[in-house]
């Protein structure tokens, strides 16, 4: 596979970034970049691979530097992510006082922000002054969204990458070919993740995870009553958490074992006194990390539930488009007939009011009963207008 193969469907881009880090291609080199692009459409893969080239001093040597970038170990490159809402002020004054020094071993030193969007006014304030003084072997690579996520100042201060939603076709290749998925779960996985890589691969390579896209769908179909409307929102609750579970343990157990081996400490070993304030540290970050994953992972339910639901409107309007949700057509079809196409805009509506209430801080567990409740609202409701006609 080529140097640039995993980065699916993004030619243009892909093909920008290359002139810009070959040996020579300073003249093409700006100092900030902004890479922004949908969820899934791999922003953040692009710009390690894309800091990675830019390290290397020759393109021979670019996928070992990548595995330094990516593993975070190399001394050229500095990323700043955040398993918060917002990246903190003083983490941006902490990788922007780093802005200056020279690279140790490569031909730049490149700062990567993922999720740029993340950061509030104040914050964005201290990372557009140092793209207003940029140090001359220094490149900033910020990743998000879109443009109007962030302060129109410091898009106007960078090159900026749009990036669009991959084929799903791609995706599936990529998944047989990188990690050898079985054809058909490859297409499945690519289709049900609407083509966002990162969920693609886990739904290729974790039953589980499929399992639990299934079983939300599962329960939203079989919602009539409020009954129904409050056992589904426990369950959804429950999968949530199993999926944000899933995701933050090994994290969790891998970084605890880190700062153990850092502190010298074996495994198991007791924490000195001086040493529990660093532990402890970790473990807050922990558990904000769990509270975003959480809901992260009702937020994935959203996405999901939007699909079933424009399935549930194409049927209806008897649309010539494919199903996302092709395994459940059958029902489908059953609930397009009852609904119509004005009810399952109406249920598209009130996932954007509970993703909404979500984002506003409200908590999880009543943001799933109201949306339930209103989705059981909607099986209640006077017949459909086409089968009144």
């Amino acid at each position: 596979m080529t140097y640039w193969s995993e980065i699916v469907g993004q030619r243009d881009a892909v093909q920008a970034l290359e002139h810009a880090a070959r040996p020579g291609g300073e003249r093409e080199l700006a100092h900030a970049w902004l890479i922004t692009g949908p969820p899934g459409s791999g922003r953040s893969n692009l710009a390690l691979r894309f800091a990675a080239a830019l390290i290397a001093r020759d393109p021979s040597d670019r996928e070992m530097v990548f595995g330094q970038v990516r593993a975070r170990t190399h001394p050229d490159v500095a990323v700043l992510t955040t398993q918060k809402v917002l990246i903190g002020i003083d983490d941006v004054r902490d990788i922007v006082s780093t802005a200056h020094f020279a690279p140790a071993e490569g031909r730049h030193r490149v700062i990567v922000i993922e999720d740029a969007d993340r950061m509030p006014e104040r914050t964005s304030n201290v990372l557009l002054k140092a793209l207003e003084e940029p140090p001359e072997r220094t490149i900033w690579v910020l990743c998000a969204p879109s443009e109007a996520d962030l302060l129109p100042t410091i898009p106007s201060r960078t090159r900026s990458l749009r990036l669009i939603t991959p084929d799903a076709a791609e995706i599936a290749a990529l998944l047989h070919e990188r990690d050898g998925a079985d054809p058909v779960i490859a297409e499945r996985a690519a289709r049900l993740a609407q083509s966002h890589i990162g969920m693609a691969r886990r739904l290729a390579t974790e039953p589980e995870a499929l399992a639990r896209r299934d079983r939300t769908v599962t329960l939203a179909l079989s919602v009539t009553t409020l009954s129904d409307a409050m056992r589904a929102a426990a369950e959804l609750l429950k999968v949530a958490k199993d999926d944000a579970d899933a995701l933050t343990e090994r994290l969790d157990e891998r970084e605890r074992a880190n700062a153990m081996r850092d502190m010298g400490l074996a495994p198991g070993a007791t924490i000195p006194p001086q040493l529990r304030s660093q532990i402890r540290a970790l473990e807050e970050d922990q558990k904000r990390r769990a509270t975003r994953s959480l809901r992260d992972g009702i937020d994935r339910i959203f996405t999901d539930l939007l699909s079933l639901y424009r399935d549930v409107m194409l049927s209806a309007l008897s649309a010539e488009l494919s199903l996302i949700n092709a395994e459940h057509e059958s029902r489908i079809a059953e609930l397009a007939g009852r609904w119509g196409a004005e009810r399952a805009l109406d249920a598209v509506d009130s996932i954007e009011v509970a993703r909404d209430r979500l984002a506003r801080g409200v908590t999880p567990g009543l943001v799933l009963e109201a949306l339930m409740a209103s989705l059981a609202a909607q099986n209640a409701h006077h017949p459909t207008r086409e089968a009144t006609r």
